[in-house]
């Protein structure tokens, strides 16, 4: 059964590295014209709004929105992108504005002079779906900046940021030289994550078979799984509730509740935003699942240790070296994703999770 298992995982990690290929060599491109239009939109004062018509894919909207207001490099400009409901579309859609729709219909502010922007891989497969639209929406995000600082200057030097767009130190550019380096850039960001998720799915494969086992035995002995991140991670926390409570399983996304998470940080602190609810929430026989790019996030760490306290199953998604998690052993389970490039941490981490929930099953 346990070999029948982890053949299942090399099943599904190969059928996520054919689709990555295959989906962004088509799409390079576009996706590098895409980041171009998006850069002078910008530049006009437009905003980049994001809807989804579903509860996974609103979690992606919510992705998007952090990224681009919330860049993690240093010196790199909060762009203006806000997660809205379908309904609050019309009402908010402006001339230079952008929408990425999630499965939902935004078709009706073209007229508007808004830019539509779809992510559609067209795999059969939802998960891959998803994992191959995150990608693509980090790569508009990291790459965007590059045509807002050729607008203002040449680039002779990528500097700090020069792993975003690698060839951009080579020489004096024009629009399409950058394109090209922007269209190679896309499929080298691929690469990357095809990699990085091969990494994540083999040497993580025993603990991933692991971890649905247990997960398994949580729901079938009447448990439910509470599930936390922050920032990027936090819409990851929705998506695995989503995905698992549309497998008919129980699961608490404990990052959805904004009068909650800024009551106690208000009034405890930040640390104590997690660790507080899993007090109200957690029981005996339920599990608990951290999403961490970096493996050391107090409040993450703080829930964990309030998990086991309460004999909660715990497992953690981290990434660099596994962080305080992985050292200190703070989780039943860990999977680490060997990269300091958090992007490319959470696109993996989507595989990894995705892949506990096929693992686990739907409910019976």
């Amino acid at each position: 059964m346990e070999a029948v298992a982890a053949d299942r995982v090399d099943v599904l990690l190969a059928r996520r590295t054919v689709a990555n290929a295959r989906w962004f060599a088509a799409e390079a491109e576009r996706l590098a014209r895409l980041c171009h239009e998006m850069a002078e939109r910008f530049a006009r004062g437009g905003r980049l709004l994001a809807i989804g018509d579903t509860a996974a894919a609103r979690s992606d909207a919510r992705h998007v929105a952090v990224e681009f207001v919330h860049p993690v490099i240093v010196g790199k400009r909060a762009l203006p992108a806000l997660a809205v409901a379908a309904e609050q579309l019309s009402l908010l859609a402006e001339p230079d504005d952008m929408v990425i729709a999630f499965g939902a219909d935004a078709s009706a502010v073209r007229e508007r002079g808004c830019l539509v922007i779809e992510l559609d891989p067209g795999e059969a497969d939802p998960f891959v779906c998803q994992e191959l639209a995150e990608t693509a929406y980090h790569v508009l995000w990291e790459l965007v900046h590059v045509f807002l600082d050729h607008s203002e200057r040449n680039v002779h030097d990528a500097g700090a940021a020069s792993f975003l767009y690698p060839f951009l130190g080579e020489r004096e550019t024009d629009v399409e030289a950058v394109l090209e380096d922007v269209r190679r850039s896309v499929l080298m960001k691929a690469e990357e994550v095809g990699a990085l998720r091969e990494q994540t799915l083999t040497e993580g494969r025993e603990t991933l078979l692991a971890a649905a086992t247990a997960l398994r035995a949580c729901f079938d002995g009447g448990g439910r799984l509470l599930a936390l991140g922050n920032g990027g991670s936090a819409t990851d926390a929705m998506d695995v509730v989503a995905d698992l409570v549309a497998a008919g399983r129980p699961a608490l996304d404990l990052t959805d509740d904004s009068a909650i998470l800024t009551a106690i940080a208000n009034d405890i602190g930040v640390e104590a935003i997690f660790a507080r609810q899993v007090i109200a929430h957690g029981r005996a026989g339920d599990a608990l699942l951290s999403l961490s790019t970096s493996g050391g996030s107090a409040n993450v760490i703080a829930a964990l240790a309030e998990a086991r306290r309460r004999g909660m199953t715990t497992i953690a998604l981290v990434g660099y070296d596994g962080g305080q998690i992985a050292a200190g052993g703070l989780a039943d389970h860990v999977v680490i994703t060997r990269s300091q490039h958090i992007p490319r941490i959470q696109e993996a981490q989507a595989s990894a999770y995705h892949v506990i929930c096929e693992l686990t099953g739907r409910a019976p």
